[in-house]
């Protein structure tokens, strides 16, 4: 950092807490949810804002992240540390997070907004800032658990629409059934499945018949913080098993591709921590030449801005989770709509940063608490 530009010195910060309505229920195998709720940071230095949405559910049925831990944490630990602080740049956070165990979706937060501030000091998009070498990414679509007639519908839909890799949720009781009927109307369909942890190891033989129907990957198919029963079924199947929730860190990254725990994974940028740690994965699955992909939280236009321009980086080579705003909530928080065009989703560039704007007037209109946080 130069003289020129000393870095920037955080001043306050508010914290939200919103309910945004789902258009249909999403339906998983650890449940249904028919509306998100999203914890919403915005960090103030020097005149500039920049914003981060939390992943965490108000239950530990993804990880372990609660909405109200996580509240707890930044306001009383993380957000004291950081206000009236000043940072000549977003690594520098490191110190401040690093000590603390686990909580990565908090921190997450908190990386992230630091990251929108920054790239918006340097008036650059934050793809640019993260050395992103796209100006759209492909875009693939998540369909939540429902009967073979609604699924295949869903499918067609999708297909219409040109996204490039349709994701079917599946779980126990809900799959080889499913997957025959949806192969057999699309066959040339790019097909993955996520069983959000619904097997295990005596499941075998029924994640091995998986491979006749030609699916990029399986995504986590046995437990959320599992990576060495995950090699003993993927050294069983010719389809890649995709890791998930038992990726929080480069170290479990390292790991599971060392022990050959599977062949592709998917960063979420909100459950490793953030930007930082999420660029310390990519990189290292390029070392690896293991290819990934940005998972959703079904984000509001905040963090799926974040996820956009992640996904510019370079390795990030299969289609992710950023399909069109408008096909989840009847209303975003922010007024740029996000919408998928012939299977691929445009950089946001109004002004620098996420290249987004709240839509305050509605914001407040779904937000149930709201602090701000000062020195």
């Amino acid at each position: 950092m130069t003289a020129l530009f000393p870095g920037l010195k955080i001043e306050s910060a508010e914290l939200r807490l919103i309910r945004l309505p789902l258009l249909t229920p999403f339906v998983i195998s650890t449940g249904t949810m028919t509306e998100k709720h999203i914890l919403l940071l915005t960090l103030r230095a020097e005149g500039i804002e920049g914003y981060a949405e939390g992943v965490m559910d108000p239950y530990p049925d993804y990880l372990e992240e609660t909405i109200s831990g996580s509240l707890t944490f930044l306001r009383e630990v993380i957000l004291p540390q950081v206000i009236g602080r000043r940072f000549a740049n977003a690594a520098e956070l490191g110190a401040i997070l690093d000590p603390w165990r686990g909580h990565r979706m908090a921190k997450a937060m908190v990386d992230m907004a630091m990251w929108d501030l920054w790239a918006k000091a340097l008036n650059l998009p934050l793809s640019v800032a993260l050395g992103g070498v796209r100006e759209a990414v492909d875009t693939g679509v998540s369909l939540g658990i429902a009967d073979i007639p609604t699924t295949l519908a869903r499918v067609e839909s999708a297909v219409q629409a040109g996204y490039r890799r349709i994701k079917l949720k599946i779980k126990r009781g809900h799959d080889l059934d499913m997957l025959a009927a949806v192969r057999d109307r699309f066959p040339h369909a790019k097909l993955t499945v996520d069983a959000n942890t619904d097997y295990r190891l005596t499941d075998l033989p029924l994640l091995k018949a998986m491979d006749d129907f030609a699916l990029d990957y399986i995504e986590q198919p046995l437990a959320f913080d599992d990576i060495h029963d995950h090699v003993k079924v993927q050294e069983k199947l010719l389809t890649a098993i995709c890791l998930d929730e038992s990726i929080r860190s480069a170290t479990d990254a390292r790991k599971a591709l060392v022990a050959g725990a599977c062949r592709v994974i998917n960063i979420k940028v909100g459950r490793v921590g953030g930007h930082t740690a999420a660029h310390a994965i990519h990189d290292l699955c390029a070392a690896f030449d293991v290819p990934v992909w940005c998972g959703g939280m079904l984000e509001a236009g905040i963090g799926r801005a974040h996820n956009i321009h992640l996904s510019t980086l370079a390795n990030f080579t299969k289609p992710g989770d950023v399909s069109s705003a408008s096909r989840y909530f009847p209303r975003d928080i922010v007024n740029e709509p996000l919408e998928v065009e012939a299977g691929r989703m445009a950089v946001p560039k109004t002004g620098p940063g996420i290249g987004v704007t709240l839509d305050r007037a509605f914001l407040d209109t779904v937000t149930g608490l709201r602090e701000d946080i000062t020195p």
